[in-house]
């Protein structure tokens, strides 16, 4: 997906297979050191190429078949792209590239009258085997079954819901930032283990 011409190859290649498209998932993400940033701009640069302009251009080369079957574009986003955190600098910008683009996007169907339907998916910490291994002893929040997300997502998306947040005490916590943003920060930053 940092290519700039292989996510343009996946859409076709589904067209082609399915003959067309009801559901566009947008959910890959590049891997990521879960550490202090030491100022990698070259890393974070080809993060934001698999996390975030691949889903533009993927979006982008779908669209006429989701117009066509008045289909959903879902976008699996994660509760950093609503609050910050530390250690994940380069994956929180690119997520929230990606609510903010996404977002603007969903306006300007919306005006259009488009057939489009885009959800936007707020995930908090899910149990896959690479997340686990990477907070590991670094932090005490808590994980969520991957499973259960995934049918959520699918839901979210067949019953074209704009937003999910799962599990649901990722909404109370963007509510909570927004009314008390230093009590969350010092909360924030109370639940990593951080060894300089």
């Amino acid at each position: 997906m940092a290519s700039e011409s292989d996510p343009d190859k996946v859409v076709d290649f589904a067209l082609e297979k399915l003959g067309g498209l009801d559901y566009l998932v947008l959910n890959h993400i590049g891997p990521t050191p879960f550490g202090v940033w030491e100022g990698d701009v070259e890393h974070t640069r080809w993060l934001m190429k698999i996390n975030f302009f691949s889903y533009t251009q993927m979006a982008w080369r779908a669209l006429p078949s989701l117009e066509q079957s008045k289909g959903s574009l879902v976008v699996v986003s994660s509760l950093l792209a609503k609050m910050t955190s530390p250690f994940t600098l380069p994956y929180t910008s690119t997520k929230f590239a990606l609510n903010g683009f996404f977002g603007s996007l969903n306006h300007e169907l919306a005006m259009k009258k488009s057939n489009v339907y885009i959800s936007i998916c707020t995930l908090g910490l899910i149990d896959t085997e690479s997340a686990m291994e990477k907070v590991r002893g670094v932090t005490k929040i808590p994980a969520y079954p991957a499973t259960d997300a995934a049918l959520n997502i699918v839901i979210a998306g067949a019953t074209r819901q704009p937003d999910l947040y799962y599990p649901s005490f990722t909404y109370v916590v963007t509510v909570f930032k927004e009314m008390f943003p230093s009590t969350t920060n010092y909360v924030i930053q109370n639940s990593y283990n951080y060894v300089p």
